[in-house]
């Protein structure tokens, strides 16, 4: 039993020495890091896992002049947690008010400053602030540049087992259901994997529209908790991920990769857009056919018959252009 002991002490000595190690490596490595003047840098901030911050991002924290967070309160937690002082001025920086601040923290940029844009997590601008102050910086000549790092959409893409040599990422579905299923309609053509976000409170109707514009059987993965200790991939069919949201709930911000259509698919969801005199004839027929109000067969037709960019044909058109040819 002693002699375990003793191995004990020997292995914690030789974890700790080890951990030193490692931090002198990390420390050397923040000191040797080259922290632009005059210059605005985009840096990607850890989207769950700490340990994820890169030493360039420390250097940045500890040595620009002034740091542009969308939420204050979290860049400090972040820095509390990475042991850093954030020397630099730190400015609010978000959606609401990146446009009226960029022209003040470029003046500061022509000025000599290092001014650093850090989102909550992940990187500036994808889905997140950023973007106003890189379209401004290049339209007054004024440097930027990225100190890369984590990213949700990356991470899901690599973890889903779908094609990556090919892909498009679409961001946020939209928020109503209407809007959701056309926006999705557009996409049914698609060939390239298809990289969404969405959130807790939309999972259930977006997974729901997913099924009902993509069928069940195109593959996809629903990634959560990326780079956190509880990560989750499920994979699977549509149908199969459908239910597995019924049955359990997932939590926090998701994103989702979506196989891209088979030459089949594409062919078949290829858009062959009617005229609205065409909308009108089927109208008629329907009515007749089915019994039902023009109106009515009005709304099933132009339903069904979507335009080539997803969206619906007006259904005031097609009812005058009905009376027209009854005349």
């Amino acid at each position: 039993m002693e002699r375990m002991n003793e191995r004990e002490c020997e292995d914690k000595r030789e974890r700790e020495d080890e951990n030193a190690a490692g931090d002198a490596g990390l420390d050397t490595l923040v000191r040797g890091t080259n922290v632009p003047q005059g210059t605005v840098v985009l840096a990607a901030t850890p989207i769950g896992n700490t340990a994820d911050a890169s030493a360039r991002l420390i250097a940045l924290l500890e040595r620009a002049d002034i740091v542009a967070a969308e939420d204050t309160r979290r860049l400090y937690a972040l820095a509390n947690r990475l042991g850093v002082h954030v020397n630099g001025r730190v400015v609010a920086y978000h959606d609401h008010n990146e446009r009226d601040k960029s022209d003040g923290l470029l003046d500061q940029v022509e000025t000599g400053a290092t001014v650093l844009v850090v989102s909550d997590a992940g990187m500036p601008t994808i889905n997140d602030p950023g973007l106003a102050i890189v379209r401004r910086a290049i339209e007054r000549g004024l440097p930027v540049t990225c100190a890369p790092g984590p990213s949700a959409v990356l991470d899901a893409l690599c973890l889903s087992g779908l094609p990556t040599d090919r892909f498009c990422y679409e961001g946020f579905l939209p928020r109503k259901h209407s809007e959701r299923v056309q926006y999705l309609r557009t996409l049914r053509s698609e060939r390239r994997t298809i990289v969404f976000y969405e959130t807790l409170h939309r999972i259930d109707d977006a997974m729901a529209d997913l099924l009902d514009v993509f069928g069940p059987n195109r593959k996809m993965a629903l990634c959560r908790e990326l780079t956190k200790d509880f990560e989750q991939i499920r994979r699977g069919t549509i149908a199969q991920i459908r239910q597995s949201v019924i049955d359990e709930p997932p939590r926090g911000e998701m994103v989702l990769v979506v196989a891209g259509a088979s030459e089949e698919e594409a062919d078949a969801a290829a858009p062959t857009s009617l005229s609205i005199e065409d909308l009108a004839v089927l109208s008629i027929d329907r009515a007749r056919e089915d019994n039902l109000r023009i109106k009515d067969a009005i709304s099933q037709v132009v339903a069904e018959h979507p335009l080539a960019d997803g969206s619906l044909a007006n259904r005031k058109q097609v009812y005058n252009t009905v009376l027209a040819m009854k005349e």
